[in-house]
């Protein structure tokens, strides 16, 4: 998918000097919505190594990783990945993703839910996809919405966040009504 300049592509291992770049250049900005990280992950080898995971993840069918990179340079941007990834009768996967605040409000957040919205459905016949955000983020919750994503919950103390148990409002889009895949 390319949309103003930009690709959503699956993450590759050659993503790692662009991406600890990334971070670090986002470090202050994502702060608030990260949990603590070490020092490591934002060198070129904790990248790498991060990145090595989540290939052999996506391998075993539990996350499907992709990175948004500006097409001119082929520097990451930000990411997006569906992951927690369950068949059989729950059919759910769950969604992360960030974009460099400079690229803010060109829509790709929204079409990069899109199109794992699509995957989802179409490729991995997932019954639901969803999605938390801190109470207060409501860029992020705009964006869901703008995806066709609902609010359906609070989960307090869900995910430990910038050093403490923060309470997440939960969103999710159902995909389709078929039944689980034999």
């Amino acid at each position: 998918m390319i949309i103003d300049g930009v690709e959503m592509r699956g993450v590759e291992l050659g993503d790692a000097a662009g991406l600890a770049e990334a971070f670090t250049r986002n470090r202050a900005f994502m702060a608030h919505v990260e949990p603590v990280r070490t020092e490591a992950y934002y060198t070129e080898q904790g990248q790498r190594e991060r990145i090595e995971g989540m290939l052999a993840e996506r391998d075993a069918g539990r996350i499907v990783p992709y990175v948004f990179v500006e097409t001119a340079t082929g520097a990451p941007i930000g990411a997006i990945n569906l992951g927690s990834i369950a068949h059989g009768p729950l059919c759910s996967g769950g969604v992360g993703y960030w974009i460099d605040p400079v690229w803010h409000g060109k829509g790709l957040a929204t079409a990069g839910l899109e199109e794992v919205c699509r995957v989802a459905r179409d490729e991995l016949g997932l019954h639901r996809v969803e999605a938390g955000t801190l109470v207060d983020n409501l860029a992020s919750q705009r964006v869901l919405a703008k995806a066709g994503f609902e609010f359906y919950g609070l989960a307090p103390r869900y995910l430990h966040i910038n050093g403490a148990w923060r309470d997440h409002r939960l969103f999710q889009r159902l995909l389709h009504d078929d039944p689980p895949a034999p």
